[in-house]
């Protein structure tokens, strides 16, 4: 990667702005099917976060050397304090426009490494941490044709490397945990405290494992914070600093943070006219106790093939396991506009980390929280490409789902290892997007897309549906889109709003009306894609922003 005749070739061959678009179908079934979008966008998508303007920002790291993507205009960064190259002119963050399937490079000004972030309610993107000369950084990316990165130093009180980030009801980011940081903090800063200590994060840690980073948080419907890190969870007070509940450890005690990572989801959110909302949180895969350190020798025992799921709400909660058709870590829990789960990418064996994966799980799984337990899960179509240490995934607003990354080494590696780095990015149809489900799909006419809604109103979807119509399976269903790195989508959120009241108006056109989330505490504000599903077939989205 050193040598100069190299890094001269890459040089001369990487490309300046978005290559050709690439739509070659790899796969199809009726378990999903896949497609190659681009071959190579010059960067392993580490991070991942779609935006309001349907662009999806990815960025890796900087500190590896340079990547397979020039800067624009002849820019280069200047960087006294990296470790690998002072002066680079290649980029590490890019901006691919979903429609266009096209891409542009991005400038990251400090190393962005396993760091975290969270959509603000005014659309921005504000991503925080990292390694070295950015684990304080704040830096904020707007959603625009021409936007790049604006950096804030300093804007942590303390180095935030593997947090976890959170959309808060009153519009701040809450930043929780990291490497060796036992508390939180807020951007941005309006308090006088600057750190609020939390000892679990402490009690959560194995000794020289870890196995308590990039902790699970979610927004209960109360407003507290559900927090997991390693096998254990607490409800959490964060404006008063007080644990309000302490959670069961999941049985067997097998740990399901980084780095033997599981992933997490709050499943969708129903009823939410009824006083007493129901919250539940799914954690699937992981790796046994031992396997961190067992991979460090080259021995690889087999992920966990289980899932736990816990009632949060519940006054005396209880962890329900479940058993996957695959045993995975470093997968990732992908919430559909339907309300089903996928989980995608990762690893049948080993563990986290630089070249501690094996057996890579190539197909998804389907989970339906709604089945009866037994018969929650669906193996789907398999893909041909390892998304190992460091993939990534994301919903898109046509209900596909963007899969890219993988990069389990020190530097980008191309040849002579197991698992090359991969600059890829596909989609993933789940089979709700095939064609046979057309008659049955609904097509919103009005509202048009970025228009504004209101808490607790009375609202009103135009859809057109051709095929007949069972009015009691129609669905307004709400999705918060998700910061997705190191197997976890932070601020991840669907809420099923349901139907008031379906109006048939003529010629496959219908009204439905609907009810807007009563606060904060079950949708904080900002922009969501708002789906129709009937039938459990899903219409594309429409942004909406909720104010």
């Amino acid at each position: 990667m050193s040598a100069p005749t190299f890094i001269i070739s890459i040089l001369l061959f990487q490309l300046l702005f978005a290559s050709q678009p690439c739509h070659r179908i790899l796969t199809s079934a009726d378990d999903g099917s896949w497609q190659l979008l681009q071959k190579s966008i010059g960067v392993s998508a580490m991070h991942m976060q779609l935006l309001r303007n349907d662009r999806v920002v990815m960025f890796d790291r900087t500190d590896f050397g340079p990547s397979n993507l020039s800067l624009p205009k002849g820019k280069c960064r200047n960087d006294s304090n990296d470790t690998a190259l002072k002066v680079d002119c290649t980029a590490h963050s890019v901006e691919y426009d979903v429609l266009s399937n096209k891409f542009r490079a991005l400038m990251v000004q400090t190393d962005v490494w396993c760091s975290s972030g969270a959509i603000m309610p005014d659309g921005n993107l504000v991503q925080t941490g990292g390694f070295n000369d950015g684990e304080r950084r704040v830096r904020v990316f707007s959603p625009c044709r021409s936007c790049d990165w604006q950096e804030i130093p300093n804007g942590l009180a303390v180095k935030r490397w593997y947090a976890t980030n959170h959309i808060l009801p009153d519009g701040r980011q809450i930043i929780v945990g990291g490497r060796r940081q036992f508390n939180y903090e807020f951007v941005p800063k309006n308090i006088a405290a600057s750190t609020f200590n939390l000892p679990f994060l402490s009690e959560a840690n194995d000794r020289g494992v870890e196995n308590n980073l990039y902790p699970f948080v979610f927004l209960n419907v109360d407003g507290n914070l559900f927090i997991f890190a390693n096998n254990r969870a607490i409800l959490l007070d964060y404006v008063n600093n007080k644990v309000l509940k302490t959670y069961p450890k999941i049985p067997g005690g097998d740990p399901r943070s980084y780095p033997s990572t599981g992933s997490a989801v709050l499943l969708p959110l129903k009823n939410l006219q009824s006083p007493a909302i129901q919250a539940e949180v799914l954690v699937c895969g992981g790796a046994p106790n031992g396997s961190y350190v067992q991979a460090l020798r080259h021995k690889f025992m087999e992920a966990l093939n289980t899932c736990a799921r816990i009632t949060i709400t519940d006054p005396n909660p209880q962890w329900i396991m479940e058993t996957m058709p695959l045993a995975r870590v470093m997968g990732d829990m992908i919430l559909l506009p339907n309300g089903n789960v996928l989980l995608i990418n990762g690893a049948g064996s080993g563990s986290a980390g630089w070249e501690l994966g094996r057996d890579p799980v190539l197909s998804p799984v389907l989970y339906r929280p709604d089945n009866e337990i037994g018969t929650r899960f669906e193996t789907q179509t398999p893909t041909t490409i390892p998304r190992m240490y460091h993939s990534t995934a994301a919903l898109l607003r046509d209900g596909r789902v963007l899969v890219g990354g993988s990069n389990p080494h020190v530097f980008y590696n191309f040849t002579g290892v197991l698992f090359p780095t991969e600059l890829s990015l596909e989609a993933f149809s789940p089979a709700y997007l095939d064609a046979k489900f057309n008659n049955l799909r609904p097509t919103i006419v009005a509202p048009k897309s970025m228009s504004g809604i209101r808490y607790r109103k009375k609202t009103t979807v135009q859809v057109v549906i051709t095929g007949e119509v069972d009015q009691n399976l129609v669905s307004v269903t709400m999705v918060q889109p998700a910061f997705n790195t190191h197997s976890f989508s932070m601020n991840q959120r669907l809420l099923v709003l349901g139907n008031d009241k379906v109006t048939a108006l003529g010629n496959s056109t219908y009204n439905i009306e609907f009810t807007t989330p009563r606060s904060g505490n079950l949708a904080p504000a900002g922009f969501y894609l708002l789906y129709v599903v009937h039938q459990d077939i899903p219409s594309q989205g429409i942004w909406v922003k909720l104010q």
